[in-house]
């Protein structure tokens, strides 16, 4: 029993670099090592945000892309896991057919990858893709048909608001829509998973798999609301957007300004 400590990554525990600030780190190491139950629940990848946490001992079980997964963060086992039937391929057909190719996220021989094809991606797909560079989930492909391998969990469309915003009003009662701009390109994301999906599902389910009695949650943006209206308590970043702070039980400092740490500090 106890209460379990969930944090959003991007815009509330990194700074606004992507990182985690020495205070940030010392501060919940410290407080991880006196017994304090934290994880994170992210839109990252385990890849990605292993990179950003590296030196943060997060010996539970984390949330990625915003609760498709729930994994140990030693093994990588996966203890929960959402994935598309064959609906998918209806939805890609659609996307295709109205000029937005996607990168597609699946597990296909053993092995993560997101799929793309180089010739027909967006501006911000060509930009997502560099800032990836090295990543050894690269899969980049020639034709459409491609696309459609593997155990898809996501889709991620990244283009003008013009185009996709018919396509999230499309799917949002359908699937697990999540319709916003990047906080770092500016550009405009649609991301598209299960219906099951949501950070609010695997942090319930991560609060009875550790029999907790209480779940506390930060966080700054529109994916993290289902979190919030789940939690016991929750806390929003001053940075975060407004239909997330009208959620919180209270506003706490910036991320740039550790707020989250702070607040553990004096209150855990």
């Amino acid at each position: 029993m106890g209460t379990l400590y969930i944090s959003d990554l991007d815009g509330t525990l990194l700074n606004r670099n992507a990182q985690i600030s020495e205070y940030t780190r010392e501060t919940l190491n410290n407080l991880i090592d006196k017994g304090m139950l934290f994880s994170y629940a992210t839109a990252r990848s385990q890849t990605s945000s292993g990179e950003v946490t590296k030196g943060l001992g997060v010996k539970l079980p984390i949330i990625v892309y915003n609760g498709t997964f729930v994994l140990d963060p030693m093994t990588g086992e996966a203890l929960l896991s959402n994935y598309f039937g064959s609906e998918v391929q209806s939805l890609l057909d659609d996307l295709i057919a109205h000029d937005i190719y996607p990168i597609v996220y699946s597990h296909a021989e053993e092995t993560e990858r997101f799929t793309y094809i180089p010739e027909m991606a967006s501006r911000g797909v060509k930009a997502h893709i560099r800032n990836r560079k090295g990543d050894h989930r690269t899969h980049p492909v020639e034709t459409i048909n491609q696309l459609y391998t593997g155990d898809i969990f996501c889709v991620n469309c990244i283009d003008e608001p013009e185009k996709l915003e018919p396509m999230y009003e499309k799917y949002k009662d359908l699937y697990h829509c999540i319709y916003y701009a990047d906080i770092y390109s500016g550009e405009q994301w649609l991301e598209i998973m299960p219906k099951t999906v949501s950070k609010a599902n695997a942090v319930q389910w991560l609060k009875q798999y550790l029999g907790c009695d209480k779940v506390v949650v930060f966080g700054d943006q529109k994916n993290d609301i289902s979190m919030f209206e789940a939690a016991d308590e929750c806390y929003a970043v001053s940075n975060a957007v407004k239909d997330l702070k009208v959620l919180a039980t209270d506003i706490i400092h910036e991320n740039n300004e550790d707020g989250v740490a702070k607040w553990l500090m004096e209150h855990v």
